[in-house]
């Protein structure tokens, strides 16, 4: 690949809100965008992912990447309550595919982005840098995180285990 195309080079994503912040994932990640499902509770699941939904047949765990990434506040008041949704991804756990849910307050839109706009995170950032491959300004000109949910999800169910 030239040096030209690579710089030209975009990447599509999804991105949506918990709390007041805004993140995006690889749209290859997505399987499915899901109005919110009802939730079993697992007991000594952890807070992680302490709930799992069947999804056609499929019982998938449903994480909360709120406690990783460190997102405390509850994001806008005005924001509406049935906005929610849950996002249904393929990601590589460990070396496996495995399928996951998430949770997200608000899904804003799928958008293409180019690769050299994806800064890493400065040294002296609030979120993790294990669990953020990078940032990049939003339309709004806010920061949109991408998170490295292979990463978190691996790294939240090794804790789980260990716990």
């Amino acid at each position: 690949m030239s040096a030209e195309t690579n710089k030209n080079a975009t990447i599509t994503v999804i991105t949506f809100s918990i709390g007041h912040q805004k993140l995006a994932i690889p749209a290859t990640d997505l399987r499915e965008i899901m109005d919110p499902l009802p939730m079993t509770r697992v007991p000594g699941a952890g807070k992680f992912a302490p709930w799992v939904l069947n999804v056609r047949g499929q019982v998938l765990p449903l994480a909360d990447l709120r406690l990783p990434l460190g997102i405390t506040d509850k994001g806008p008041a005005d924001r509406p309550e049935d906005a929610r949704r849950f996002l249904v991804l393929e990601l590589l756990l460990a070396g496996e595919p495995a399928t996951v849910a998430i949770m997200s307050d608000i899904v804003h839109e799928v958008a293409m982005i180019p690769k050299s706009s994806i800064e890493p995170l400065p040294s002296n950032s609030m979120w993790p840098a294990d669990f953020v491959t990078g940032l990049f300004k939003g339309n709004d000109e806010s920061f949109v995180l991408m998170p490295d949910l292979s990463t978190i999800c691996t790294a939240m169910a090794q804790r789980a285990a260990a716990a």
